[in-house]
């Protein structure tokens, strides 16, 4: 157990955790204008076509309408970009939360639930526990690793768990049937085009898409040095899988930037020298 703690809370720099929160608040607020605008329709959707997600039902959520879908979105944008600066990071942490928890609710309660978001939502539950946290703080906390480690573990349960709803609904056929060439007749790009003309190359991907995300634990076990360079090969998958047949997971993208050493970009870095200057700066 002690040794399973020590895991869970391995500390890492604070400016790793500053630099993984403003990613993921810019993203929040990037997600209601790029990626999910769509979800604004609702407030003009009939009542009677909302069938809240188990979660909107135990809770008595409202039924989406303008003030309450209008309003979500214009709160969302502003408090998520002030929550990137890393100011009051528990107040504007856990609002944005909140906030977001709702649109997702509203957004998947009309029929499509996406899995590419877990990840994305354990992250902004778990990052206004850390508190504050600036870009380039080499000091270690644990508290940030374990925001960072629970938002780890979501992104690899959403690999894991999609392998196991494969084969839960479409048996162990799945791995042989027609899902990539149906994907690709819907959505498929040119090199789609091009890959589904080599004889069994798409049943192969499908062996190899299960092969991936039942393996995707064994990232904790891969040595810290060799750690990137899996997660970029999980980046990778995604890159495929974008110019394929054009789905991105963006959210998922971002939820795993948390193994990454983030501190280390410079842009962050100056971000912190800039405002320390200006702290330490006389009168």
């Amino acid at each position: 157990m002690t040794r399973l703690v020590r895991w869970l809370t391995e500390p890492v720099p604070k400016g790793r955790v500053a630099a993984f929160r403003t990613l993921v608040y810019l993203f929040v607020a990037l997600d209601l204008v790029v990626f999910t605008p769509w979800v604004r329709s609702h407030a003009n959707t009939p009542g009677d076509l909302y069938e809240p997600l188990l979660v909107g039902r135990l809770l008595h959520l409202p039924t989406p309408g303008p003030l309450l879908v209008n309003g979500i979105f214009w709160a969302l944008i502003v408090l998520a970009l002030a929550a990137a600066t890393g100011r009051a990071p528990r107040l504007l942490g856990w609002t944005v939360f909140l906030l977001y928890f709702e649109w997702m609710i509203i957004a998947m309660s009309y029929g499509k639930v996406d899995h590419d978001r877990v990840g994305l939502l354990v992250a902004l539950a778990v990052l206004p526990t850390v508190g504050a946290a600036r870009h380039g703080d080499q000091e270690r906390t644990e508290a940030g690793g374990w925001a960072l480690r629970v938002t780890q573990i979501a992104v690899i349960c959403t690999y894991f768990l999609a392998a196991l709803a494969k084969l839960r609904f479409g048996g162990i056929d799945w791995v042989t049937s027609s899902v990539l060439a149906q994907a690709i007749i819907r959505r498929g790009t040119a090199l789609a085009d091009l890959i589904a003309g080599v004889p069994g190359l798409l049943i192969l991907a499908q062996f190899g898409i299960i092969a991936f995300e039942l393996l995707s634990p064994l990232i904790f076990f891969v040595p810290a040095r060799w750690r990137s360079a899996v997660v970029a090969f999980f980046y990778s998958f995604h890159v495929i899988t974008f110019a394929t047949i054009t789905i991105s997971f963006a959210p998922h993208l971002v939820a795993m930037a948390s193994f990454l050493p983030l501190e280390k970009i410079k842009l962050f870095g100056y971000a912190y020298r800039a405002r320390t200057k200006a702290v330490d700066a006389p009168p």
